[in-house]
């Protein structure tokens, strides 16, 4: 090989490391700057979020960098023009937003049980009965829940393409015959994957809930998830004075251990991917420490606490965190000023980053 031919590829190869190196280099600061949770929200309610003046949701969400706020509201809410400003605010702010609700009665109107009793639940005393969610195995049933849910879905449009339409608020499900083997996980799923289908003829890109909580804390067995369908876990009667990693920990007054939740968190990321799975906490949920009623309680904030539940759910992969904020609102402010909670929920999850 005679001396140019040799310094040519000295230089290409002193090239090829340069390029490549600078690529490792950007790829990693594109790493270090991408924070581990991607999803960083609040859900509110819309009195939460009414009187900017005296509380900003949007700018505190901003400066804290939150990128979700899910907020709870009347249709009605929806139509005026104090809430079509603070979507485009939140538009112009980068703030997703989306609505998250317990919608079976919304998507299958109890009106209808009068002419169509099969299509709501069987009781354990073999009676069809209109207090709670539905028949899956009704077709003509799921096929009402799933054009309701298109039609809801238009009129919300989530800028975030994630929907939420949970079962009835911890209420009992179907005994029929077809049903009563089926867990109340199972018989959620079986609706949620009708429910996506439809979704998805308008919005490919659409995804929908399935919420891990109460009665459907279990892990779905009989039924697989359709594409589309996410795991929302959501440990409502968890102790959030012992983080989650505390198996014993237990809140006065439940049954259920720390140990139960994570055994079920476990079981089911091993049914839904765990890329897609979302947290739902309650580490700011004023509403919940007040017993849903005002004047409200001041917020016994933990940050031991909320930070160390941030290293659980990130060691199961899980990318996608919000926590009910509800109650926090302009009365809150007037009663005890300090919000800095919020900064620092905000902080602990845009600057949590796993090796």
């Amino acid at each position: 090989m005679n001396k140019t031919l040799r310094k040519a590829l000295v230089i290409l190869g002193t090239i090829a490391i340069f390029i490549a190196m600078t690529f490792a280099a950007q790829e990693y600061w594109k790493y270090i700057n991408t924070p581990f949770f991607q999803t960083r929200g609040v859900v509110l309610f819309w009195d939460d979020v009414k009187n900017p003046d005296k509380l900003d949701w949007i700018k505190l969400c901003k400066e804290s960098n939150l990128n979700t706020i899910s907020v709870y509201a009347h249709d009605k809410v929806r139509e005026g023009e104090e809430y079509r400003a603070f979507l485009k605010r939140c538009a112009d702010e980068g703030i997703a937003v989306d609505y998250e609700e317990h919608a079976i009665s919304i998507l299958l109107p109890r009106t209808h049980f009068a002419e169509h009793p099969e299509w709501f639940r069987m009781n354990e005393e073999g009676e069809r009965v209109a207090d709670a969610n539905c028949c899956p195995s009704s077709e003509e049933a799921l096929e009402v829940i799933a054009q309701n849910a298109k039609k809801v879905a238009a009129l919300r449009q989530p800028t975030n393409h994630k929907h939420f339409f949970w079962l009835d608020d911890g209420r009992p499900v179907c005994q029929c015959e077809k049903c009563k083997e089926l867990s109340p996980s199972d018989q959620a799923l079986i609706i949620e994957n009708r429910i996506i289908k439809a979704l998805r003829e308008d919005d490919p890109l659409a995804m929908l809930a399935h919420l891990c909580y109460d009665n459907t804390l279990q892990a779905p067995t009989k039924v697989k998830a359709e594409e589309g369908v996410f795991l929302q876990f959501a440990p409502f009667y968890r102790s959030w004075d012992h983080p989650l990693a505390d198996r014993e920990a237990q809140r006065e007054g439940q049954k259920l251990t720390h140990g139960d939740y994570l055994d079920a968190l476990a079981a089911n990321l091993k049914v839904f991917p765990k890329q897609t799975a979302q947290v739902l906490e309650y580490w700011m949920d004023v509403s919940l420490f007040s017993g849903w009623s005002k004047p409200q309680k001041r917020l016994k904030w933990n940050r031991e606490v909320f930070l160390k539940d941030l290293e659980t759910y990130a060691g199961f992969g899980i990318h996608h965190i919000m926590s009910y904020a509800a109650y926090i609102d302009a009365d809150y402010v007037e009663m005890f000023e300090d919000v800095s909670f919020v900064g620092e929920y905000g902080s602990g999850l845009h600057k949590y980053r796993e090796y």
